[in-house]
């Protein structure tokens, strides 16, 4: 499709789960009409009904007048098929992560909307070239990933496929701007920019609790440091159950020793802050994180059940071992050419993963701390603990002329 520049003015969106209504707010709030699509009419109904109730609760709390509220509601519409969206210039796909699923969606849409229309998959980290594999308009398929709650969460990570045209990121990003995010572009890759890095991180965590650390602790240290939650607590937030389900849908990851803690809890029904119970107790209505001596127990059976003999971890290595695992997955993301630049990566944890504003990101942190001395301490992690550890060359690289990430 030879096409400069695409308007955005009608939307649809497909699922009608908790990121479908976060981001059918996103839309309506930017003055996009939407029309909205689930093979579930009575999901379809409630989720309606949950965007009508947000901004009646937003007129209560005078964060918008009901004529705003009444032209936001407005935009959005219920439709009954894909038949009925076809003359919209953009569908986001936001159904469960499921790569032959979403395939099934594209090449359905493919075959029924106008040339010009774009197609956007809201995945947290499936292949977008895969995806776009499915259709004959690869050049006009991109990733759109919010973060959750989706009305809320400032973060756009706006995905380019192989193939995506400039005129479709260009679109996009005008897109992110007129609904007030924070807008970075990510190469494609597994987990793109945040998630990827998040990856590591989390397993430094859940590694830690198995040689010796306990939940609270770990999050205590790294909240300590200014994250808005630590890791454990992050799970809980996002339900624990989510990655457990992926792994058994998957197939495969569910042996891991890492994550014997969460398969544990799991089998409890203990998937987090919704059931009342994950690595935390919360009382029934509270958000509240209360220790539970309960999890310290299981983290204790599982961990010399696995084998392992448990050893005092103090703050400065929690720090280390989960500060240097987001580094030196970001040195590798930007050597990739997955990110254009550190200032990117900083904004998606900024703004996406509740890293500390007055540190400036992951990446700004690490230049503080001056790469030469970065490179020094993962060579040390390496030496101690294998080869997961080893340098990213381009910290090796700029250590070696004296440079930063930024400079």
């Amino acid at each position: 499709m030879s096409q400069t520049s695409f308007e955005i003015r009608q939307a649809a969106v497909i699922g009608a789960g908790t990121m479908g209504r976060g981001i059918v707010m996103c839309l309506a709030n930017a003055g996009v009409s939407v029309q909205w699509v689930d093979n579930n009419p009575q999901m379809l109904e409630q989720a309606l009904k949950a965007v009508t109730d947000t901004y009646a609760h937003n007129v209560r709390q005078g964060r918008i007048d009901q004529v705003e509220a009444d032209a936001r509601i407005a935009r959005v519409s219920t439709a009954a098929d894909y038949v009925a969206i076809r003359n919209v210039d953009l569908v986001i796909e936001a159904v469960y992560e499921n790569l032959e699923l979403k395939q099934k969606i594209f090449r359905e849409l493919d075959g029924l909307l106008k040339p010009g229309a774009l197609l956007a998959s809201n995945t947290s980290a499936l292949d977008i070239d895969a995806i776009a594999a499915a259709t004959r308009r690869p050049a006009q398929v991109l990733g759109l990933h919010f973060f959750s709650p989706a009305h809320i969460m400032k973060l756009l990570e706006i995905v380019r496929g192989a193939r995506t045209s400039p005129a479709v990121l260009e679109a996009a990003l005008e897109l992110g701007k007129r609904m007030g995010k924070v807008s970075v572009v990510s190469g494609n890759c597994h987990g793109f920019i945040g998630n990827r890095m998040l990856h590591p991180y989390v397993l430094e965590a859940r590694k830690m609790l198995l040689e010796g650390a306990w939940p609270q602790q770990i999050d205590a240290t790294l909240q300590g440091f200014g994250f808005a939650m630590g890791p454990f607590r992050m799970y809980d937030v996002v339900g624990i159950d989510l990655e457990w389900r992926a792994r058994e849908l998957a197939g495969k990851g569910q042996d891991a020793p890492e994550v014997q803690v969460d398969n544990r809890l799991c089998e409890l029904g203990r998937f987090g802050q919704k059931s009342g119970n994950g690595y935390y107790h919360y009382e029934p209505g509270s958000r509240q994180a209360e220790h539970d001596p309960e999890v310290d127990a299981l983290v204790l059976s599982v961990s010399e059940g696995l084998g392992f003999h448990r050893r005092d971890i103090g703050s400065e290595e929690i720090l280390e071992r989960c500060l240097l695992a987001l580094v030196n997955e970001g040195a590798k993301i930007l050597q990739e050419g997955i990110a254009e630049s550190a200032h990117d990566i900083d904004q998606v944890y900024l703004n996406g993963y509740g890293f500390p504003a007055e540190r400036g990101g992951p990446m700004a942190w690490a230049d503080d701390q001056g790469l030469a001395d970065i490179h020094k301490r993962l060579l040390a992690l390496e030496t101690r603990q294998g080869d997961q550890w080893r340098p990213a060359q381009l910290i090796g690289e700029l250590a070696a002329r004296g440079k930063g990430f930024y400079l």
